[in-house]
């Protein structure tokens, strides 16, 4: 029987229905900035094709499935063989395939790939978040293999394929693989020269038998997987295939799925080895040096997935302002609420437009490029995902109650966003990271410099900033109680660069204000009221 007590107003239709990439007028721009011309009727046409489908009721339902229907560990058949096993929902497979044909695995096969997967992996992964491991594992694994041609050759035609195949057999009999990665243990966390896992040497050359486990295994589900272990020529890289050549099951022990705070609908596991075979990558002892390139390609995916996360949490904060009113006129139109939603878009459109260009670095390829991504990358991954979570929380309070209720998704989005921080390293880890580079690279100061420098003089505040950092940058002894603050600036000095050339002269101006000009307060919804933040919040602003 109907309620008749009531009639339902004042309520906000469902952001549904929509082109996710075009609605996102930074990320198109950026691709559009960065791609050949003479890709980019294609690729808009490929990308608004995979943002109609993240937009649409189908898939955002997917994403509800496969967040509430975690996946289970099935170690045992029914007569007590071992199987390992890893069961998903099938919104997973079809989240995951649909990301797969996306060409989400694909940037290294491609002209312009790397930024077109990126904007991709930013569209799709509004959609659901938890899936995005595997595809940015089985991406990240293509530089690692390359320093073992043979066996690039053999691997990376399936790891860059466009075909998703889930089943468990032998790599050379299925068109397209996916990816895992294994390097943490129990007694070293990131400190993986404190590995214990043993590989001992086999007859067959490059084979060897491991002996050991893994804290965080990702993706177990995969194919193969990318882990660290000690030889007896120090730490070294091995590939670890669930299926070996003869249709047997690798020796390859889930323990357990861990029990995450958000993440739900992926996989992440603790693993053992007794007696597994694998293939050595590269040399003995130069396991880090080795693995470190797929690192570096997972940390841009951290980067990628905090900015997916912060744009669909503003797109989803601005679409609700606009439809519900209160106080005599749209939340969207009030001065406060203004200022807040305008607050909550800069932060998106300064990570989206970092995000894009250090994609952009990896399709040039260039020393001067790769010395810029040396810096770039932990810096970027430092702040972009460090800034997600309270990103996320302010924009869940923009729906008032609303936003607090497992219906409106904001919670997920909420669970979610530390994540990217505490993977792939975190703050300290990249903190320490740039340090490094510092000290040790000249060449990557230089190209960040050079850079940052691309800005000059188009704002005076960014040039303040620039000089500040300088002078920090001068003095380097004792720097490690103060890296967190100094790569902080970096990466804020380079979201300016950035903003100052390529964004709308508001969305500069109130970034450089606010950031880096220190008129700005502690919290989101602080910025000066006389800049012009409706045009702000109108750019960000998603038409469904």
């Amino acid at each position: 029987m109907a309620a008749t007590t009531h009639t339902v107003t004042n309520q906000v239709p469902p952001l549904v229905g929509y082109d996710v990439f075009t609605a996102d007028r930074a990320l198109a721009e950026a691709v559009e900035r960065h791609l050949d011309p003479a890709l980019l009727d294609e690729a808009r046409a490929d990308l608004s094709g995979l943002g109609r489908s993240a937009g649409s009721a189908q898939a955002q339902e997917w994403g509800i499935q496969a967040n509430e229907n975690p996946p289970k560990l099935r170690t045992h058949d029914r007569y007590g063989n071992r199987v390992d096993e890893v069961e998903f929902h099938p919104a997973w497979h079809r989240l995951l395939g649909k990301g797969v044909a996306a060409g989400l695995t694909a940037a290294w096969s491609r002209p312009g790939g790397h930024v077109r997967r990126a904007a991709g992996f930013v569209v799709w992964s509004q959609v659901e978040a938890g899936h995005g491991c595997p595809l940015s594992m089985t991406h990240a694994a293509v530089p690692a293999l390359r320093a073992d041609p043979p066996l690039a050759a053999e691997w990376e035609p399936r790891l860059t394929s466009l075909v998703y195949d889930r089943e468990l057999r032998p790599a050379a009999q299925k068109a397209g693989v996916l990816f895992g990665m294994g390097m943490t243990e129990k007694q070293g966390g990131s400190d993986v020269r404190a590995n214990t896992t043993e590989a001992r040497p086999l007859a067959e050359d490059g084979a060897y038998e491991l002996r050991g486990h893994k804290w965080f295994c990702s993706a177990p589900m995969s194919d193969g997987f990318l882990v660290l272990a000690q030889a007896p020529g120090g730490l070294t890289c091995f590939l670890v295939p669930r299926v070996l050549a003869d249709g047997t099951r690798n020796v390859f022990l889930i323990q357990r799925l861990k029990d995450k705070l958000g993440n739900r609908s992926n996989a992440s596991s603790e693993v053992e080895f007794d007696g597994t075979w694998a293939r050595r990558v590269g040399e003995e002892g130069r396991g880090v040096r080795t693995i470190i390139e797929m690192v570096a390609a997972t940390r841009l995916d951290c980067v990628l997935g905090s900015t997916s996360l912060m744009r669909q949490a503003v797109a989803q904060a601005i679409h609700h302002c606009a439809y519900r009113e209160a106080f005599g006129g749209r939340l969207v139109d009030k001065p406060l609420m203004r200022n807040v939603l305008a607050d909550l878009a800069l932060e998106s459109e300064a990570a989206t437009t970092l995000a894009l260009r250090l994609a952009a670095a990896y399709d040039d390829g260039g020393a001067q490029e790769r010395a810029f991504l040396r810096l770039a990358v932990p810096a970027a991954k430092y702040w972009v995902t460090k800034r997600c979570t309270p990103l996320v929380a302010e924009a869940s309070e923009c729906l008032g109650g609303n936003g607090y209720v497992e219906e409106s998704g904001m919670p997920r989005l909420l669970r979610e966003s530390p994540l990217n921080s505490v993977w792939e390293g975190a703050g300290n880890v990249q903190a320490l990271d740039v340090l490094r580079a510092l000290q040790r690279e000249p060449e990557a100061l230089n190209a960040f410099l050079q850079e940052v420098g691309r800005g000059r003089g188009a704002d005076h505040r960014l040039d303040g900033a620039i000089k500040d950092l300088l002078a920090e940058l001068a003095d380097l002894e004792g720097v490690e109680a103060r890296a967190r603050r100094l790569v902080e600036r970096m990466a804020l000095v380079l979201q300016g660069s950035l903003l100052v050339r390529y964004a709308p002269a508001e969305v500069a101006d109130a970034f450089c204000a606010s950031r880096l000009g220190g008129d700005w307060g502690a919290a989101f919804g602080t910025l000066p009221h006389t800049l012009d933040l409706a045009s702000v919040v109108e750019r960000a602003r998603p038409a469904a």
